[in-house]
């Protein structure tokens, strides 16, 4: 069960600076065009793309070192979970 609640835990950890960035950047043009009454969708999504690409090279050493951890902290522990 542990083991199954890190890659959760992981997981949450590793999506968090992109689906932050996404998050911000579409309340900003959510009330950038609720001001503006500009109803484009390519507004709304280009920069979101933008921004997730930004935060992915921004975090992406950082979410690849946790990720690697966890692996080897997986890995290390197969001979205590088999017996």
């Amino acid at each position: 069960m542990s083991l199954g609640q890190q890659a959760l835990l992981i997981m949450l950890l590793v999506s968090a600076p992109a689906l932050l960035a996404a998050l911000a950047i579409g309340l900003l043009v959510s009330v950038f065009q609720a001001a503006t009454q500009i109803n484009e969708m390519t507004l709304a999504f280009i920069p979101k793309l933008l921004g997730v690409f930004f935060a992915l090279v921004v975090a992406g050493p950082w979410m690849t070192t946790v990720i690697v951890d966890y692996v080897r902290r997986l890995y290390g522990s197969i001979p205590g979970i088999i017996g």
